[in-house]
Formats: structure tokens, C-alpha cells, sequence
């Protein structure tokens, strides 16, 4: 594997952003701990509903606030107060923010000292997503959302949890201006393609004959919103779903992914049948992925890309991306200069083949 330092990304070792950090119904039994940005952290939900993610460890003798389900205070449903958490080995109490505000033996003041680090999360779509900033700045932009999630008509994914990958995230964004994999690795060469940046979202626009699903011309309009997380609008035939593809860096050059699809039934009264269906579209989608994650496990980085003129605009979708490392004053700038619509030569832009499927789409009217 590589770390960021190899791709000359940036200043920060890892990226600002939205990220998936768990499915929301993984807290529903109980504290969790995780590791993201090389650090352990934890996830719990409050007794308000509300999800809080802090550091792991106690400050006061280094117990992982989340790794017991022997102590008596576990065991007794104890350890979450309100929005607060207690430490299994001595009880101290966490709240939100990582402050102690309570020790159960102690009348004097709580140490200053004993806080540790909380980051700021949202329950979104199914999942725990976490806004993540080395320089300790607030979200640049909202946590990225379909409407399509608040109606009924449209049927909500369960995660495909597909673990670690000793892969940098950059490899997995290179997808984005990769237009030449899309034939011998997922047997849907493009009848057209094109990339286009704006600001924090990067866009491929594509569309050809998909073999998985019988030849059918398939249309996609993707986009990743951040770093972190791709939706994906897909029409194929009289069928219209929405892909969804998550990754975070869990430590420098190891990335965690996770996949869905919503889908959208056939009318507000979702049946069996349309679940089925449902399921059946998310796993014809997985197997597409799955095809690139192989691929991904098994490579050496690509550090330097020898690319061609006719391979994609892979240059400008490392620029864009680097805009995640970079000191906050200087995004701007790196904006400005990869903001933009970008073709392969010798390949049908989406505007001659008439693609028209960015309705309602966040960068529909940029």
C-alpha cells in the first residue's frame, strides 16, 4: 500500500469530509468501538436518539470506553446516561462533547484534563456519517442526501459492509475519470463519457451496453459529494435506482467501503415482490463493484499514472481530489483552476448523445 505523502496530495495526511463511519442500526444494540483516521474511537447512541462519536479511551487508566460487555454497569443497562457514556472500569462519565462531568466517588470538580476528542456525526440515509477535519474546522457543506430516501415509493437499502481494503482512497476516486476500465473489467464499454468538477463535487456522466444485464443500454449520472461518499443515478430500460458507494480511510492507505441501492418500487404499498426486486438489483449492482474491489486488493500503487491522452482526465480528478488535503485557504484556489467540463478525444459527449437523466440532481443547474 501508499500513503498520502506518495501521492502528493497534500499537507493533511488524511482527507476533510463527510464519511460513512457505520450503519445507524450497528448502535442500536450498544456502544461501538471503530477505527477510522487512525485513531479508536467510539459510536453510541443516546438515550435521546442521538448518535455520539468520541476518542475510545478513558483518559483515567486507558479503558476503551466500548470493549466490555462484562462489567456490571453493561450488564445492568447503566453505561449510557442521557447523551453520555460511563466508563465500564470505574464509572466516570463521558457526555458529548468528551468531557467528564461525573465521577461517582469524587465530589470535587472533574478534571479538565481527563476530556478527550468528539467529532461532529449525523444519522443520514441509513448511516452514521462523520465530518472529519485536521485542522478542527466545521462541515464546508451539507452531509450529502437523496430525497428520494423520505418517500415511501422508494425502498432503503442494507448495507453491503465490505471491510478493509489495503488500498489508498486516491485509487478508488481514479474510478471517476476511468474510462477504458469500463469495458474489459465491467463489460459496459461508453457509447459517450464525460467528467465534470464543481467545487467540492466531481460528476461522471456515461452510458453504454451493460452485458451483466443482457446488453440493456445503461445511463448513469455519478457523483461523489466530498471525498467519501458516491451516489450514483442509474436508468436502465423503465427502471430508474440510485447507487451508493462509501469509503473512509481507516489508517494512511487502508480504506473501508460499504455499498446500497435505493430503489424505487412500483407504488407506495412496497411489497415482497418489490423487495425482492429491490435486493436483486443491489446484488447485480455489487457484482459490478465487486469486479474493481478484486482488482484493487491485489495491485500495486499507482503512485504515477502513464497515462494517455485517450485514457481520461485522471490529472484533473487527482487535482480535485487533493482538494481534501490541502490547507483550507489554499481549496479555493485548487478549485478554481480544476473547476470544469472534461472529454476523452474521440469520445461522444453526453451533450451529442443526448443524455438527459441530471434532473433534480444536486449539480443539475451549475
Amino acid at each position: 500500500m501508499a500513503t498520502s505523502i506518495e501521492y502528493n496530495l497534500g499537507p493533511n495526511t488524511f482527507p476533510r469530509g463527510w464519511f460513512v463511519v457505520a450503519e445507524a442500526n450497528e448502535i442500536d444494540a450498544g456502544p461501538i468501538g471503530v477505527r477510522f483516521f487512525g485513531k479508536d474511537m467510539i459510536i453510541f447512541r443516546g438515550q435521546s436518539g442521538k448518535p455520539v462519536m468520541l476518542d475510545a479511551y478513558c483518559k483515567h487508566m486507558g479503558t476503551h470506553l466500548a470493549k466490555s460487555n462484562s462489567a456490571m454497569i453493561v450488564r445492568n443497562g447503566l453505561q449510557i446516561e442521557g447523551d453520555a457514556i460511563r466508563c465500564p472500569y470505574h464509572g466516570w462519565r463521558y457526555n458529548d462533547k468528551g468531557d467528564v462531568d461525573d465521577i461517582p466517588y469524587h465530589d470535587g470538580p472533574c478534571p479538565k484534563s481527563a476530556s478527550i476528542g468528539s467529532y461532529q456525526v449525523v444519522e443520514n440515509m441509513g448511516c452514521i456519517m462523520m465530518w472529519h477535519d485536521e485542522e478542527g474546522g466545521e462541515p464546508d457543506y451539507p452531509a450529502p442526501k437523496l430525497p428520494e430516501w423520505d418517500d415511501p415509493q422508494w425502498i432503503h437499502w442494507s448495507l453491503d459492509h465490505l471491510g478493509e481494503l489495503p488500498v489508498h482512497p486516491q485509487e478508488i476516486l481514479d474510478n471517476m475519470s476511468d474510462i477504458r476500465h469500463l469495458g474489459p473489467t465491467h463489460g459496459a464499454p461508453c457509447q459517450y463519457f464525460e467528467n465534470q468538477a464543481i467545487d467540492h463535487i466531481y460528476v461522471q456522466r456515461q452510458g453504454g451496453p451493460m452485458q451483466l444485464y443482457g446488453g440493456v443500454m445503461l445511463y448513469t449520472s455519478t457523483w461523489y459529494t466530498g471525498p467519501g461518499v458516491l451516489l450514483s443515478k442509474q436508468v436502465w430500460g423503465e427502471t430508474t435506482s440510485y447507487e451508493f458507494i462509501a469509503n473512509t480511510p481507516v489508517d494512511d492507505g487502508v480504506s473501508k467501503c460499504w455499498h446500497g441501492c435505493l430503489v424505487k418500487a412500483a407504488s407506495t404499498e412496497i411489497t415482497d415482490a418489490d423487495r425482492e426486486m429491490a435486493k436483486m438489483t443491489q446484488a447485480g449492482a455489487l457484482e459490478a463493484f465487486a469486479t474493481d474491489f478484486q482488482i484493487w486488493q491485489h495491485k500495486v500503487p499507482a503512485t504515477k499514472i502513464m497515462g494517455l491522452k485517450t485514457d481520461g482526465p485522471f490529472a484533473k480528478g487527482r487535482k480535485w481530489y487533493s482538494q481534501f488535503y490541502a490547507k483550507r485557504e489554499d481549496v479555493a484556489s485548487i478549485q478554481n483552476a480544476v473547476n470544469g467540463t472534461y472529454h476523452v478525444p474521440g469520445v461522444t459527449t453526453p451533450l451529442e448523445a443526448n443524455h438527459a437523466i441530471d434532473d433534480g440532481l444536486p449539480f443539475a443547474e451549475s
